[in-house]
């Protein structure tokens, strides 16, 4: 099973943002325990690489990607330390390119047509819609898809368990990208993911 299989199979990416390395084990296992092994990682801290390191080598059942990639650099360091799959907030061309020579799937965030020609240009076929509540959700990725039919969408911002069976509804969206799953201590974590595997299955 490829990296975009393994994702559709759950339908939702944990966004994920740790402040310490201390933190990674708990949350990780939580997240295994609730059925939901995928962790986009966030380069928002400064521990992300070691996050990551950790994850890939800990919970060889995870599947893990790197998120809040912003330039070449980053990209390096997470492909470098295993990370499967890249997410950026913004469309990075540097990044696209690195990600298209290691073949590792780059989702780029977009919400305007330029950006999502820029994105299919570099052969992506997977858009990240954020910040998704912001931009319109729904209603400007319908019309977005009505211009692109080749592209699916991963919205992320401003979703939760409460709109999760919205968006999932839709057939242009490939996965949900969130948080909400991550807030609390380990047992509500793995609470939250559980609940949120069992909404995606029941859409």
């Amino acid at each position: 099973m490829n990296t975009n299989e393994f994702i559709r199979q759950y339908k939702v990416v944990p966004v994920v943002v740790f402040n310490s390395v201390e933190e990674v084990r708990p949350k990780l296992s939580a997240m295994v325990k609730g059925g939901l092994p995928i962790a986009e990682i966030t380069y928002r801290t400064a521990c992300a690489g070691d996050a990551i390191k950790i994850a890939v080598e800990e919970f060889p059942e995870m599947l893990v990607g790197a998120g809040t990639v912003i330039n070449r650099q980053q990209c390096e360091e997470a492909i470098s330390l295993g990370a499967k799959f890249i997410v950026s907030p913004g469309f990075s061309e540097e990044v696209a390119e690195y990600c298209n020579e290691k073949e590792i799937p780059y989702l780029g965030g977009c919400v305007t047509p330029t950006e999502v020609m820029t994105a299919i240009s570099y052969g992506c076929k997977i858009i990240k819609f954020f910040p998704c509540s912001n931009y319109g959700g729904l209603p400007t990725m319908k019309a977005l898809a009505a211009a692109f039919p080749q592209v699916t969408f991963l919205p992320t911002g401003g979703i939760s368990d409460v709109n999760l069976a919205e968006y999932l509804k839709w057939e242009k969206i490939f996965a949900v990208g969130g948080s909400w799953m991550m807030k609390g201590s380990p047992e509500e974590i793995a609470k939250k993911c559980k609940e949120a595997v069992e909404i995606a299955k029941s859409v």
